[in-house]
């Protein structure tokens, strides 16, 4: 039985809040998921999550905007470097325009053979649609902005880390995690995800020589924080993080209550952080209607008497 079976979600550090929620649900036509805070510290930052109307995993991309406490970390090597999301085949030339529209620079380009449209998110951090052929989810449609199931994303198409050691982070992908090297030349290795029957969804690794310069890897912004693999229940995400902590990958942390999930988190030998995940019952519906979840800003039980604190100390953002 595989350990993960696809991602859950994948989880980035930016810029202004409002230029996030727009790039996001405007010009890619996400909706919005949830919005809440940050569970962690005690700095009032928004925590946003966007992907399909009713938050399916392995669609959901969520963002921490650090404008206003003005925290900035460096993109760098040893850290996840490209959010990657996919499409369907031929959707390509219709992303470059729209993009282009938006003043989002986009181009299209093609790696492991696999046609894909480059582009940044408004904090910098790079971003590719993907031309997935072997992805049979259906689009998320979102007429509201002019997204139909010809064109809509499909949901994660994976993630790709740059890193100096590309043989540490082959051992643990394939013997760490049980994903299967589907690629390694000189554009650098991809990995696909196990995904009991479900869309096909792949991490890469590209190599960046020793003289680049290291990434950071706390919760910064203009960075990718980690990705979040799903183990679908308890018993499998505490399977794998005793395997993983067996093969001496000893830092692993406790499990953290998330609310709507469970996490245990890891750091690779590649620099990426890496989330093992699963949705409890009830999952986004826990505080809010499951016919209106994102529409409201919601507080987790422990920071409800922090509520007036945190939202005086949330950036100004129209939703």
């Amino acid at each position: 039985m595989a350990f993960v079976s696809g991602y859950h979600h994948l989880t980035l550090c930016t810029d202004g809040v409002q230029e996030d929620y727009d790039f996001y649900t405007k010009a890619l036509g996400l909706y919005s998921v949830k919005r809440t805070v940050l569970f962690d510290g005690t700095i009032p930052v928004y925590h946003l999550y966007y992907g399909s109307r009713m938050g399916d995993a392995s669609t959901i991309i969520t963002t921490f905007p650090f404008r206003k406490p003005a925290v900035y970390g460096r993109r760098g090597t040893n850290q996840s470097k490209i959010i990657q999301q996919a499409i369907p085949v031929g959707a390509a030339d219709y992303w470059v325009d729209r993009l282009n529209k938006y003043g989002i620079n986009a181009t299209k380009i093609s790696r492991f053979g696999i046609g894909r449209v480059a582009f940044e998110h408004p904090c910098g951090i790079p971003h590719e649609l993907v031309e997935n052929p072997a992805d049979n989810r259906p689009s998320i449609v979102n007429e509201a902005q002019g997204v139909t199931a010809e064109h809509g994303i499909k949901g994660i198409y994976g993630v790709a880390i740059a890193v100096f050691d590309r043989t540490s982070m082959d051992d643990f992908l394939t013997v760490g995690i049980d994903m299967k090297k589907e690629a390694d030349s000189d554009e650098g290795l991809m990995f696909s995800v196990p995904n009991a029957g479900g869309p096909s969804s792949v991490v890469e690794v590209l190599h960046e020589t020793a003289d680049g310069r290291q990434g950071t890897w706390t919760l910064a912004g203009g960075t990718i924080h980690h990705l979040a693999l799903n183990t679908g229940n308890e018993e499998n995400q505490l399977r794998l993080k005793a395997h993983l902590e067996g093969l001496g990958f000893t830092d692993v942390s406790d499990q953290k209550d998330r609310n709507y999930f469970k996490s245990c988190y890891v750091r690779s030998p590649g620099g990426a952080l890496f989330e093992i995940a699963w949705s409890v019952e009830g999952g986004w519906a826990l505080d809010e209607p499951a016919d209106k979840i994102g529409s409201t800003l919601v507080f987790p039980p422990w920071f409800e008497d922090r509520r007036a604190e945190l939202m005086a100390g949330l950036e100004p953002a129209k939703f």
